[in-house]
């Protein structure tokens, strides 16, 4: 799906200034934030894209580049799994730009107080495939243990019909401040862990936390001719976030089985494959079993042992949109007979005269040449 684009996403134009934007993703925050919208991950999502567009539109150098080159121009401005929370740099405007839902959500009134939202932490899981899952790629049910936003509370943490009140100690701002000498000092408050909230009376569900470990199951597709190592991020898969703080990501390594039959480098596969002495002598038409089915081989008379032949488009898919498979190379062993009857045994004593009367002649005649070379000297 095509990204939309950032000037649109905060509805403004794009000769906007600095201070309009702000004002579109203050509204933009304040109509999807996870606390309005519980359990709601297309509003999630919105959030994360506004934010995605304050981000860029919001830093001079970003918005330059976006203005010129688009959404090609942020290709390294965010990870390679595109914009994350950990890309965000604006946390800190979230008491300015949030301040009043926050003050709301928390009887705090009008007053400016403190209350720290807590990204998610990003979870990782790996997954085994077997190359026959690489070559058809596979939709894949990942059951997991996950921090989740209580239902009963709505992730705030007070049991309901009551709300937190202002840290006590820090009166609602978060940090404490003293005294060291000429200099004044300031450091989080241990009392609320720097959120400026009390709950006086705690969730019953999740003990005040806000957050509870729940099972769930999460389905992910891995495109065909996945390899080991591959990372997928699914975004907002993590962990939910402290406070109504946005969700962690899930990603998801893939890790690759090795194949009894088949080893893999990059698209192309290789295998051996066992053929008689009299294959190899008078050449062959034969099959053979490929990852997808049968695969056909003409084997060349007089054909030599650890021989190899490509079969191509017979390997894996290629990854990332290019089109077409990699190659099926075919490595012969010629494997000399052990039990012989009567008859074959006669043939091969016929076959090995034939080859040694050759073979006299043939040092004879170099033999004659030799000495005439030294002769004629």
């Amino acid at each position: 799906m095509a990204k939309r684009d950032y000037y649109e996403i905060l509805g403004v134009p794009r000769q906007a200034t600095a201070e309009q934007i702000k004002k579109a993703y203050r509204q933009m925050a304040l109509k999807f934030h996870p606390d309005r919208n519980p359990n709601n991950h297309e509003a999630e999502e919105l959030f994360k894209e506004a934010a995605e567009a304050y981000e860029v539109l919001s830093d001079a150098e970003k918005k330059a580049r976006y203005d010129r080159f688009g959404h090609e121009g942020m290709r390294t401005a965010f990870g390679t799994g595109g914009f994350s929370w950990s890309d965000f740099h604006h946390f800190g405007d979230f008491e300015d730009i949030l301040g009043n839902l926050f003050g709301s959500f928390f009887g705090m009134g009008g007053q400016r107080q403190a209350r720290h939202v807590y990204r998610g932490r990003d979870l990782r899981l790996t997954l085994d495939m077997t190359l026959e899952e690489v070559l058809a790629g596979k939709q894949a049910d990942l059951e997991l243990t996950r921090l989740e936003a209580c239902e009963h509370c709505r992730g705030g943490g007070a049991k309901p019909g009551t709300s937190p009140t202002a840290c006590p100690r820090c009166r609602g701002t978060g940090q404490v401040t003293y005294r060291t000498g000429p200099f004044r000092l300031a450091s989080t408050c241990d009392y609320c862990e720097g959120e400026g909230i009390h709950i006086d009376s705690p969730c019953p569900q999740c003990d005040g936390r806000g957050r509870v470990n729940r099972r769930v199951t999460i389905r992910v597709a891995i495109p065909p001719g996945a390899d080991t190592g591959l990372q997928l991020r699914l975004a907002g898969e993590g962990e939910a976030g402290i406070r109504g703080g946005p969700r962690g990501d899930l990603y998801v390594v893939i890790q690759v089985k090795e194949h009894e039959d088949f080893q893999r480098d990059g698209d192309d596969l290789y295998c051996e494959m066992p053929i008689t002495f009299w294959q190899a002598a008078l050449g062959d038409s034969v099959t053979l079993p490929a990852l997808d089915g049968e695969a056909a081989l003409d084997i060349p008379a007089g054909c030599q042992t650890h021989r190899a032949f490509r079969i191509k488009g017979r390997g894996l898919p290629r990854l990332r949109g290019r089109d077409g498979r990699g190659d099926l190379l075919v490595r012969v062993i010629v494997q000399t007979p052990t039990h012989l009857t009567k008859e074959q045994k006669a043939l091969l004593h016929q076959m090995a005269e034939s080859e040694k009367k050759k073979a006299d002649a043939g040092r004879k005649r170099l033999f004659k040449k030799v000495k005439e070379f030294f002769e004629g000297q």
